[in-house]
């Protein structure tokens, strides 16, 4: 029974695949029409494509041909009309070609008509030269004849007549240009420092500084010297000052070239005075407080003129400097006031000016530093001013100034020029200095014996203190042009040679006389 079941089982097996196998072999032969089926309706398809694709092609092809031939026929067309253009471009340029060739023909020919008549022209021209020499040979020696000259006598004649015209319109061109432009800087000048003086106010008379000390009575001068002249010698020894006690009544007079030693010895001695006390050591103590109280006065005093002349900015050692200049005068004329008028006035006249006035008044209240130090230092006091100013690193501006204010070196800024213009006010003002008459005799004969030593001077006479000097020429050497520039070099040398205060007036006199007698 097991085994009916076992072979019906495999039977069933052997149907199945038989079935399975029969079924694969029907579906690929069906597959296998249908792919037959579906590739020849592709081919006909295809076919039926390409034939469309080839038709199509002919009518673009057909159509592009058509085209290219009028592209052709068009771009010919324009080619030929281009041609056509420019042959006839061409035509016209053959014919304005032709029209010059023949303008320039026509112009040679002109020119060398011209060239033949310049030539003919030319021939007569030096024709008539050699006859025109020929005259003026035959003139020379005509004039030659009469004149009684030879031709290098003649020219030398006539250089000398054209010398002198020369000389003449020289002269009165100078002058005229001179006065004019005298006028007008005297004029704008006048303005300024008119206004400058104005707006400035010193004292008439400036201070100086005194050495003379007044004493209560004469037995003062006996306790001054000492036992054996041992108060003098400790006062003359710690002070460096020489103290002259003479018959005087009442006075002893202080001797020294440097005025803060001078004015320390004063003060020390009228504390002296004043206490009664005076040995060897009180005197030593009195002189150091002295000391100290013009140390604190020279502070004070620098401190002053810095603040009145309105700048900041100055080193120390410079504003200790300046009040030293309270002790130092000057043909009587006290240096600090001195010092604070130049840098007023020359402020001033920069303000009328209209440039920065600060370096005009730094520079004039600096400008005489060096009086300060002229007494210890070789040199004058410009020299020994230049060299303080730029050791306390002053600007270059105001160094030049102090180089330039005595016209040492040539002023090249408009500062140098005030400062020179304000210190020349300064000390030319009444009452500002005093001279002595021995010195004034000498400058007035100097000035004199200047203008002596020019050629053609008979006479000369310094007047007006010396701000004037009036000449006599000899009228045979000098005449009335030649005054002028004679004028002209006497001021050269007086500016060049002489120191001054002010301006000289060189006035020139030439006088012609003739004197006959009747009998």
């Amino acid at each position: 029974m097991h085994v009916d079941l076992y072979v019906c089982i495999i039977i069933a097996v052997v149907c199945a695949v038989v079935a399975g196998v029969i079924c694969f072999i029907w579906g690929t032969e069906h597959r296998k029409k249908t792919a037959e089926y579906t590739i020849g309706s592709a081919e006909q398809e295809a076919k039926r494509i390409v034939s469309d694709a080839i038709k199509t092609a002919e009518a673009k092809k057909k159509e592009a041909i058509l085209e290219g031939k009028d592209e052709i026929h068009r771009q010919r067309t324009e080619v030929e009309r281009e041609l056509n253009e420019r042959r006839k471009e061409v035509q016209r340029q053959e014919r304005r070609i032709q029209q010059k060739e023949e303008t320039l023909d026509k112009k040679m020919e002109a020119l060398e008509a011209k060239e033949e008549v310049l030539n003919n022209k030319h021939k007569q021209v030096e024709e008539r030269l050699a006859e025109a020499d020929a005259l003026k040979k035959s003139q020379f020696d005509m004039l030659e004849k009469i004149s009684g000259f030879t031709m290098e006598q003649a020219k030398e004649y006539l250089l000398n007549s054209l010398d002198n015209e020369l000389t003449h319109e020289k002269a009165v061109k100078l002058m005229e240009f001179e006065q004019q432009t005298r006028e007008e800087a005297e004029k704008a000048a006048r303005e300024i420092i008119s206004t400058a003086i104005q707006r400035c106010a010193a004292d008439h008379v400036a201070e100086a500084t005194i050495s003379v000390v007044p004493l209560p009575n004469d037995e003062m001068k006996g306790r001054i010297i000492g036992r054996e002249g041992r108060n003098i010698r400790a006062i003359e020894t710690m002070t460096g000052v020489d103290l002259i006690i003479d018959d005087t009544p009442e006075a002893i007079t202080l001797s020294c070239f440097e005025p803060v030693r001078r004015e320390v010895a004063r003060i020390a001695l009228e504390h002296l005075i004043a206490d009664g006390r005076i040995h060897p050591a009180r005197i030593e103590e009195t002189i150091e407080k002295a000391r100290r109280e013009v140390d604190a006065t020279i502070k004070q005093e620098g401190e002053r003129a810095v603040l009145e002349a309105g700048i900041n900015g100055i080193h120390p050692e410079l504003v200790k400097l300046l009040g030293r200049l309270r002790y130092r005068t000057s043909y009587g004329q006290n240096v600090l006031n001195h010092s604070l008028e130049v840098s007023y006035l020359a402020g001033m006249m920069a303000s009328e000016l209209g440039i920065d006035p600060s370096v005009a008044r730094r520079a004039g209240l600096l400008h005489d530093i060096g009086k300060a130090l002229d007494h210890e230092i070789e040199g004058s006091h410009v020299d020994i001013g230049v060299e303080v100013a730029r050791k306390y690193k002053e600007n270059d501006a105001v160094i030049h100034a102090i180089q330039a204010h005595h016209g040492d070196v040539e002023a090249k800024s408009i500062a140098a020029c005030l400062v020179q213009a304000a210190d020349a006010i300064s000390a030319a003002r009444p009452g500002a200095r005093r001279e002595n008459v021995e010195n004034y005799i000498k400058r007035l004969e100097k000035l004199e014996e200047l203008a002596s030593s020019f050629e053609g001077v008979e006479q000369c006479f310094a007047i007006q203190a010396g701000r004037e000097i009036r000449i006599m020429v000899k009228p045979e050497a000098v005449n009335d042009d030649q005054m002028v520039l004679l004028a002209r070099q006497i001021c050269k040398k007086i500016e060049s040679d002489l120191e001054y205060p002010g301006q000289i007036k060189v006035n020139i006199i030439r006088e012609s006389r003739a004197i006959e007698y009747a009998k």
